[in-house]
């Protein structure tokens, strides 16, 4: 046997997960095809990690975390996973480089925002185009900015930031919204929303940040340019569990189902983070999830 446990992603509850299990006495590799940080390496400024009242660097985070990882013992390979063989006791891990053994496993390949794939939104990713508005909405006190979405999380997104902005805009591309009738009510009822109906963004343009965003009414074609300072993208989010179909019971979204133990149906095989079925994704529910990850594999090696 290679390891006591591998830990599939090295984001947050990827990370954490092996600081808890190094310390923990077991023997711990983090396999990562990227970055450290995962999702979260890719914005910019963390405005609601607890501890950093002025806000911390994402990048010098997830840097600090791998480091903190790695002095407790743990091994970090940057190797991407092509195979997974889950179902018996000795669980295999087969990567670009060669095949890998242990008694436990824990998927942390986290999720990713799905895109609109417009002009301008990768150009000002953390520089005005956000995917989480509980993230980032703070940052927008008293500016204008513009939902894309129609459903639950778009709805949800637009009442929490016209409690910041001056003004938001609400652009969805039919005429009436995906989400539950009563989040509809509430967001028609604000004063500083506007509906932008039967439209889709077509490019987001500025200089060193976003400053406006060109939308088309599907029917007419006609083109409009809306002046804001952020863009907030809730189409919906696509969780990296491509490796774990037909292995693992998804939800219809493709998220992994676990018990609050972080256990999924296979013994020995644990999910923590924005993969898992759950109400909130967030850096600190992915590393709490690592935690519980981590203390669920001591038990279930402790008890064989």
């Amino acid at each position: 046997m290679d390891y006591d446990v591998i830990i599939a992603g090295g984001g947050p509850a990827g990370l954490n997960a092996a600081l808890y299990a190094a310390r923990s006495g077991l023997s711990c590799l983090v396999l990562e095809k990227m970055f450290a940080g995962g999702q979260m390496s890719t914005t910019t400024t963390l405005e609601n990690y607890i501890g950093f009242p002025g806000g911390v660097d994402a990048i010098t985070l997830a840097m600090n975390m791998e480091q903190q990882a790695k002095d407790a013992g743990a091994e970090i390979k940057y190797e991407e996973i092509k195979e997974l063989e889950l179902s018996g006791d000795v669980k295999t891990i087969t990567t670009a480089k060669g095949v890998l053994t242990a008694k436990a496993f824990i998927a942390c390949m986290g999720a990713q925002p799905r895109t609109l794939g417009v002009p301008g939104e990768d150009a000002f990713r953390g520089r005005g185009v956000s995917y989480c508005a509980t993230c980032d909405g703070a940052l927008y006190k008293d500016k204008t900015v513009a939902v894309v979405g129609g459903g639950d999380t778009a709805l949800e997104d637009a009442l929490f930031l016209a409690k910041y902005c001056e003004k938001v805009y609400l652009i969805h591309r039919r005429e009436t919204f995906r989400g539950v009738q009563a989040l509809s009510e509430q967001v028609k009822s604000l004063d500083n929303v506007e509906l932008i109906l039967s439209s889709v963004v077509k490019e987001i343009k500025g200089t060193n940040a976003v400053e406006t965003v060109t939308v088309s009414n599907v029917a007419t074609e006609e083109e409009t340019e809306l002046p804001v300072n952020g863009v907030f993208v809730a189409v919906g989010t696509q969780p990296n569990t491509e490796l774990l179909k037909g292995k693992l019971a998804l939800t219809d979204g493709g998220y992994v189902e676990t018990d609050e133990e972080m256990k999924t149906e296979i013994p020995g095989v644990f999910a923590a983070g924005d993969l898992r079925k759950k109400p909130l994704r967030q850096v600190i529910t992915a590393a709490a999830d690592g935690a519980v990850a981590a203390f669920s594999v001591l038990r279930y090696i402790e008890s064989r």
